[in-house]
């Protein structure tokens, strides 16, 4: 079980920095609505600039101390949950606007496997 749960922490943590560092400015098939960089998806979800750096900001610290925490265990529940947290909010946002559900299935399945690292 517990290379199950070093693997998801590794799986969510290197997509999280993959998503918010490298591809923020790329288009992909999950973004909301019709948009084609992160900054554009907030402002299809109706959030500010602001709130996407301050989110962009918080996703990222949260995804590398979920990778650290694999040395340092105390920091797994915390940044599991808060990237829970997060990713329910992202799942949210694609109802809010409408999207096909396929949109959210990344953020969704991230949202298990980091309820699953934070419990496990």
């Amino acid at each position: 079980m517990n290379y199950l749960v070093i693997a998801f922490q590794v799986i969510v943590g290197i997509s999280l920095l993959n998503v918010w560092l490298l591809q923020s400015k790329k288009a992909t098939r999950w973004r909301g609505g019709n948009a084609t960089t992160i900054m554009e998806e907030f402002k299809v979800y109706g959030l500010s600039a602001m709130v996407c750096y301050i989110v962009g900001f918080i996703k990222v610290t949260l995804a590398i101390l979920l990778i650290v925490a694999i040395w340092y265990p105390v920091l797994k529940q915390p940044a599991a949950l808060g990237l829970a947290a997060l990713l329910l909010g992202s799942v949210a946002m694609h109802l809010k606007i409408k999207d096909p559900l396929f949109k959210s299935f990344p953020a969704a399945l991230f949202l298990i496997m980091c309820l699953f690292i934070a419990f496990f």
